[in-house]
């Protein structure tokens, strides 16, 4: 289960194995069943979840009741809600599992403890929080200025693999259309 993280960090800078065990030990092992929530609206965030198996959605629920999928995470991704992690404030969206899924949990102080003992820790999160930065320019882009079929088409091209393991209502609602549209332009 660790190994995805090593290879993940591995990317972009190397380890020793005694700096990864010391990395390893400040995160802590989280077995969720399908369905279960990761984090609901309005609780404390206080970890930042690296998924070794399984796949999650971040979502939110509007005033009339409809959900809007902001974010998948699969294996190899991280998920939280960051704004209240980073902010120690409520959250505002909610994580749940679309398939059974096993995490590794960081906390923020161990987080920020890591980042100022490890160069190449701070190094590492800096550089996967600047391709986040560019991911979500590309998403909040593509649905101003993408039409449905387009952004489906980008969505199967980038995750292929999604496809076979998330309902159509799921990739509908991520996508922003309703699931007879999706019927109509997949």
């Amino acid at each position: 289960m660790s190994d995805i993280l090593r290879k993940q960090i591995e990317k972009i800078t190397p380890l020793t194995d005694s700096e990864f065990d010391y990395i390893l030990s400040h995160f802590t092992v989280r077995k969720l069943r399908k369905h279960q929530y990761l984090v609901q609206e309005s609780d404390r965030v206080e970890h930042d979840f690296f998924v070794t198996k399984g796949l999650l959605k971040s979502y939110f629920v509007n005033p009339e009741g409809k959900e809007h999928i902001m974010q998948f995470a699969m294996e190899d991704w991280w998920i939280t809600d960051y704004q209240a992690y980073f902010n120690e404030t409520p959250a505002t969206v909610n994580i749940d599992c679309i398939e059974a899924t096993e995490v590794l949990c960081l906390s923020l102080h161990n987080r920020e403890k890591l980042c100022a003992e490890l160069h190449k820790i701070e190094h590492f999160f800096r550089k996967k929080s600047n391709a986040g930065y560019v991911a979500l320019q590309r998403r909040i882009l593509s649905l101003l200025n993408s039409s449905a079929k387009e952004r489906y088409e980008q969505l199967l091209q980038q995750y292929p693999t999604l496809f076979q393991r998330v309902p159509k209502s799921i990739i509908a609602s991520y996508l922003g259309v309703s699931r007879e549209t999706l019927s109509r332009i997949s």
